[in-house]
């Protein structure tokens, strides 16, 4: 089993979206390939059900018969910082019992993604944080790039603190946030020459981002070749 942590350079730019779409590109390679968000904060209730968005969308990428509980193992109700959000219900993050629920899913596939919550460093516990979270894995990092005003900094200082943690960045796929970004291209080209890792992907603004469509926009062989390296 090869697995990689998706992280972002902030919330809501389109990490899950991304994270679906390698999923999605793993089952079109032949793979048995699955997609974990450890902590979901954020929940619907619908027909009776509390459902998370995010982890339905990661359901419907793999090619396993997985239940909600298996891909999201804790989801919360409010949709804010998780840390908040389990004070909020009285719940107790439990490191040891989340990390091997991401385990066990993990270990029923061929390749998988560990989607993160927001950034990089984003509090779970008093003192535990999905940087931690990663490094606990210790699985090499794919960083989800925002395309907006400001994402070369975010890029960068998000790579920074990847590397500064011991992790690899094996990766980074550029997701158009905003359509209407002024020079987009320089701001790609930068990206390409500044970050010390392949693109492995260019995901324009799209009207469905369903895992097919974005894995559409991602390259396959960057994955093969991420999945080649020791």
């Amino acid at each position: 089993m090869k697995a990689f942590f998706v992280t972002g350079t902030d919330t809501e730019i389109g990490k899950t979206a991304v994270t679906a779409g390698l999923t999605r590109l793993g089952v079109q390679m032949g793979l048995r390939s699955v997609a974990v968000k450890p902590v979901a904060a954020g929940q619907a209730l619908v027909d009776g059900q509390w459902i998370n968005d995010d982890v339905q969308r990661l359901l419907a990428a793999t090619n396993l018969p997985l239940s909600a509980q298996q891909v999201g193992p804790l989801q919360l109700r409010e949709a804010c910082a998780p840390h908040i959000a389990a004070q909020l219900e009285g719940v107790r993050v439990d490191r040891a019992a989340l990390l091997r629920a991401v385990q066990q899913t993990l270990g029923l596939a061929e390749l998988g993604f560990v989607e993160g919550v927001g950034g990089f460093r984003v509090p779970l516990t008093a003192d535990w944080d999905t940087a931690d979270l990663a490094c606990d894995l210790g699985l090499p990092v794919v960083l989800v790039v925002g395309l907006r005003l400001g994402c070369i900094n975010h890029a960068l200082l998000s790579a920074e603190a990847i590397q500064a943690r011991g992790l690899t960045l094996a990766g980074w796929v550029a997701n158009t946030v905003d359509p209407n970004l002024s020079h987009a291209d320089p701001n790609l080209q930068t990206l390409k020459a500044e970050l010390q890792a392949p693109c492995w992907g260019h995901v324009p603004r799209l009207a469905n981002p369903s895992p097919a469509a974005v894995a559409a926009h991602l390259n396959m062989n960057a994955l093969r070749q991420a999945l080649e390296n020791p």
